[in-house]
């Protein structure tokens, strides 16, 4: 299984429109971040993990000539507001499928109404398929995705996990019976917002003690502010075998 980093800042990327923080002025490439999402390949199969605003460039960044299908972990901006530029992949393939819960479906369906028009559809729209997933296994590619539920603040959202890999993003807490699902695991993604505790968002220390408690035997840190400082720097504080991603990162299992 191959995993792209897509992107891995937080919701207003890194740097953030007329900012002076020092970060948002490095030259360091590591900490210039795109909207949060990842690429996943395994055989022939292609899927993304969320379509926020910097998809297109993403997908041309990485040089990706077709998908079989994208993952929604929930319904915010920056993980929706690029659904317009599947079309490229909806010409080619005809619907695209989409997985997500029925709330996130049902959001996509009311923002995005003029995809789903049943009459006079204009014919430059993308089409898509919906496959409402539930908080249990589902098939994509010949290979089981198990859903984790985890909390973004007050919000339920998934994470998802492929076989030894887990992705999670925009998580503040993980109940007790969903960290079982994610015992283990060779390579965890989680997100980590910046130093200081958040209301929604896991800070720097609570994402490590929840990779303290579950040991993969790798861990990347995603969904990376400004705020958490420069990307060298941070790195080098962490415990052995977690790391920060990075845009355009690419790892392998």
């Amino acid at each position: 299984m191959k995993i792209t980093f897509l992107g891995t800042g937080t919701s207003q990327g890194i740097p953030v429109i007329n900012s002076t923080h020092p970060v948002c002025l490095s030259i360091d490439k590591r900490d210039k971040r795109l909207r949060v999402s990842i690429l996943v390949e395994w055989e022939d199969y292609t899927y993304v993990i969320d379509c926020g605003p910097d998809f297109r460039y993403q997908i041309l960044r990485a040089n990706v000539s077709k998908i079989d299908g994208i993952l929604f972990t929930h319904e915010h901006a920056d993980h929706v507001a690029g659904i317009d530029d599947i079309r490229p992949f909806s010409f080619q393939i005809g619907e695209v499928p989409f997985y997500g819960d029925k709330r996130v479906l049902d959001n996509i369906k009311e923002r995005f109404g003029y995809i789903f028009e049943t009459k006079d559809k204009y014919p430059g729209a993308p089409s898509v398929s919906l496959n409402t997933i539930e908080n249990k296994s589902f098939q994509i590619g010949g290979i089981g995705v198990i859903p984790i539920k985890v909390l973004h603040g007050k919000l339920p959202i998934f994470g998802y996990r492929f076989n030894d890999f887990a992705y999670l993003t925009d998580v503040k807490t993980i109940s007790g019976i969903e960290m079982k699902k994610l015992i283990g695991l060779k390579v965890l993604v989680i997100s980590a917002l910046r130093i200081e505790p958040h209301y929604s968002h896991l800070s720097l220390s609570e994402a490590l003690e929840i990779i303290d408690e579950l040991k993969p035997e790798r861990t990347y840190i995603t969904h990376i502010s400004h705020k958490l400082g420069f990307h060298n720097e941070v790195e080098k504080s962490l415990p052995e075998n977690v790391f920060l991603a990075y845009d355009e990162l690419i790892i392998e299992l």
